[in-house]
């Protein structure tokens, strides 16, 4: 916790934290890098991990093990002595990311690839999809030769399309094999949504253009145990420190409970929001939260009886700033 409250002891008094409860994005956080930089270094953005992300090591091993074998190498048919070592040659037309912590998964896969090896082992017309500017940081950072795409989609709907479209530009060389459409590989959490694979395939798309997709479970996600405890040392050094405005910028359902019950804006009782305990457990702060989506909104509505001051229109940095420039306007 020491590197989560160090980000306070040098907040200048203008500076208003800007508590983001997700892990860091390596190697650069777009988050970090916008409300750094906003209205000359107005918000103070400090990172509070709310989710714990376990790597499945059994997945990653047999994951390394098929890169080694020509998974995504480029373009022939296995030969025969490669079926008789149990080296398939080329399984995927292509791979595809939607979260920060599939990527960082599979570097661990590229990590034990001999360096010398990416460029036979990677088709350089591959492409990697990712559905933002974090995920394609991540993905450019493990220096594998495939042309990254699709960045500016913002959500798995929006990919989804980009990837039909920008499947019918790409040759038979990268798509197929043996006249059989390749899968994309999607490696993915416990927890995802389907939309990708079910967009792909979709009943309504001419049988030539259906892709399928193979999903595969690369890490597990929980709610990290000590978070409540963190965020409620960060808020009393927020007090210490003599804060008069925060914001907290919350991700995903995971952490809502913990977020609040921190904050003392629950009836010990119901496990509802109270009014009167933000008043008064606030005071003389003003704290005001900011829900990345509808998703999250509506949870926080249903679970706790409580309406976020904030809803980004676009889960994006850009999106969450507005959201919270306005508001503040406002008041």
């Amino acid at each position: 916790m020491d590197t989560v409250t160090s980000a306070l002891h040098d907040l200048t008094i203008d500076q208003i934290p800007i508590y983001l409860l997700k892990t860091i994005s390596s190697p650069n956080d777009a988050y970090e890098s916008h409300f750094q930089t906003l209205e000359n270094g107005r918000f103070r953005p400090i990172f509070v991990p709310v989710l714990e992300h376990m790597f499945r090591d059994d997945t990653l091993k047999k994951l390394r093990l098929s890169a080694e074998r020509f998974a995504f190498a480029g373009g022939s048919p296995a030969t025969a002595r490669q079926k008789a070592t149990h080296n398939p040659a080329k399984r995927y037309g292509g791979i595809v990311f939607t979260s920060q912590r599939a990527v960082d998964a599979f570097a661990f896969v590229v990590a034990k690839l001999d360096p010398a090896k990416k460029g036979m082992l990677f088709d350089p017309l591959m492409p990697i999809y990712v559905v933002g500017p974090a995920t394609a940081n991540g993905v450019r950072a493990l220096g594998l030769p495939c042309p990254v795409v699709g960045e500016e989609t913002g959500n798995g709907d929006a990919l989804a399309k980009f990837i039909l479209e920008h499947q019918r530009t790409l040759s038979e060389e990268v798509t197929h094999l043996d006249g059989r459409r390749l899968p994309l590989l999607f490696p993915v959490g416990e927890q995802r949504r389907d939309i990708i694979p079910k967009t792909l395939a979709s009943e309504d798309l001419p049988p030539a253009e259906r892709t399928a997709m193979v999903e595969l479970v690369v890490y597990e996600t929980g709610e990290m145990a000590t978070f409540e405890e963190d965020f409620t040392q960060l808020l009393q050094e927020a007090k210490r420190a003599k804060v008069k405005e925060q914001w907290v910028v919350v991700f995903s359902p995971q952490g809502c409970e913990a977020m609040l019950m921190a904050l003392g804006w629950l009836e010990t009782g119901s496990g509802k929001f109270s009014q009167t305990l933000r008043e008064v457990m606030s005071a003389p702060m003003r704290t005001r939260i900011a829900a990345i989506g509808p998703t999250t909104k509506q949870y926080l509505i249903e679970q706790f009886g409580f309406e976020p001051d904030v809803v980004a229109e676009k889960p994006t940095p850009e999106g969450v700033a507005q959201g919270i420039l306005e508001n503040m306007e406002g008041h």
